[in-house]
């Protein structure tokens, strides 16, 4: 699917400024104390990372996923912050003090344009999500490795995925994403100033058509600036392509014309072509980055990447489980340019895995629904053994924590 567009053109490397992040903890923080929540650094302790729960034994398998970019909403932070200051509130003073500037007052007041901004959209979903997390674990006891089993997220999602599995610290995945977010906006910024044009992403929806792709020849010989990249294939009936806007709604027009498809197209709250070969120097720089060492104060001398993590987790790359620290290294480089096989990770935890219980934890509900309608399921299912939830507000916390508690023995021996 991916022969839509194979040479769009590179933006030279070498061009973000360095992001100034301290990656210390909570508690380094002036009148503050460590978070309560098991996510605060260190991450778990030795012993979690080396035993599974013994719940897993009997209950259905879980996924716990992540969103992506566009995702992000002016106020997103107040509920949680209402509803749960103790345990919201230093997530938040911690993301402030680490990036250096008050991200929280832009995701509180906006405006929306500037938070639509890769270089602020991108650390507000993560650590949002993480924050939800936190809270989960916090205030209901909430533990990720004793309630799950396999953890994913979609795009940007990964990286809070990454955290919860014990890959990295929190700390670490927000320098991470904030220095990724920088070199994408640079990346985009170089293209518009080379080939012209607006840059960004669009969703198409192909309505009864059980393939959501599109083929044509070889891109070899095209412009760059005529060139599109299928960046996420999200379900059976959805792609979402990256490039330059004016050629993807030309290519939308010409895909009109052929076997009657008509997708539906939404431009994504993106102004940045991610999993595009323009992004090319996004990958350079995480591969060096995941090759050097932690920022978080007493881990200076660590890797960046820990392994192995506490719950398996699964690549938007190769949409397979990661069996090793080199392959996670190649896989998280690779995902700045390669598609995002989303559709593909969640039919393999659905019918290989036999993942029956899937959570979502994050601003949105983008993810709970593309993984509803491939599951088919819809909250609890009691026929089915399980159920898909998702936690972006604090009001959905006590349905989603009953259903668990309700599907907790609902083990199928089939499976």
């Amino acid at each position: 699917m991916r022969t839509l567009a194979t040479g769009l053109a590179v933006a030279r490397p070498g061009f973000a400024s360095e992001a100034i992040l301290r990656c210390e903890t909570l508690s380094a923080v002036p009148g503050r104390q460590g978070s309560r929540s098991g996510l605060q650094h260190p991450l778990y302790t030795s012993s979690q990372r080396q035993e599974r729960s013994i719940m897993t034994k009997r209950r259905p398998r879980t996924a716990l996923f992540f969103p992506g970019q566009g995702v992000q909403k002016v106020g997103m932070l107040k509920p949680w912050l209402d509803a749960f200051p103790r345990s919201a509130g230093p997530t938040i003073e911690e993301v402030d003090h680490l990036l250096g500037y008050k991200l929280s007052t832009l995701i509180e007041e906006g405006p929306n344009s500037a938070l639509t901004a890769t270089i602020h959209s991108q650390p507000a979903i993560m650590a949002t999500s993480i924050m939800i997390l936190r809270v989960l674990e916090a205030e209901f006891g909430f533990h990720p490795p004793s309630r799950c089993d396999v953890t994913l997220g979609h795009s940007l999602g990964e990286f809070a995925a990454l955290v919860a599995g014990g890959y990295v610290t929190f700390q670490d995945s927000l320098y991470l994403v904030r220095k990724r977010a920088e070199i994408m906006a640079e990346c985009s910024r170089k293209a518009t100033e080379e080939f012209g044009g607006e840059y960004g992403m669009i969703a198409a929806h192909f309505i009864g058509h059980n393939d959501a792709g599109v083929k044509t020849n070889s891109g070899e010989d095209v412009p760059p600036i005529q060139q599109v990249s299928i960046a996420n294939i999200n379900s059976k009936n959805q792609i979402v392509l990256s490039g330059n806007i004016n050629m993807i709604r030309t290519l939308l027009t010409h895909v009109r014309s052929f076997g009657g498809h008509d997708p539906r197209a939404v431009r994504l709250k993106s102004d940045s072509p991610f999993h595009s070969p323009l992004m090319k120097p996004a990958s350079g720089m995480m591969r060096r980055l995941l090759d050097g060492k932690s920022r978080v104060i007493g881990r200076e001398e660590e890797d960046i990447v820990m392994w192995p993590g506490v719950m398996e987790i699964v690549s938007n790359v190769s949409a397979r489980p990661i069996t090793s620290k080199a392959e996670l290294k190649d896989k998280w480089t690779r995902q700045c340019v390669d598609t995002v096989r989303w559709w593909d990770s969640i039919k393999y935890l659905d019918q290989e895995q036999k993942v029956r219980r899937w959570i979502g934890v994050g601003p949105g509900k983008v993810g709970r629904n593309l993984v509803g309608k491939e599951v088919g399921m819809r909250g609890k299912d009691t026929v089915k053994g399980g159920g898909v939830w998702g936690i972006s507000d604090p009001k959905e916390i006590e349905e989603v924590m009953r259903a668990l508690e309700d599907t907790e023995s609902m083990y199928c021996e089939d499976d």
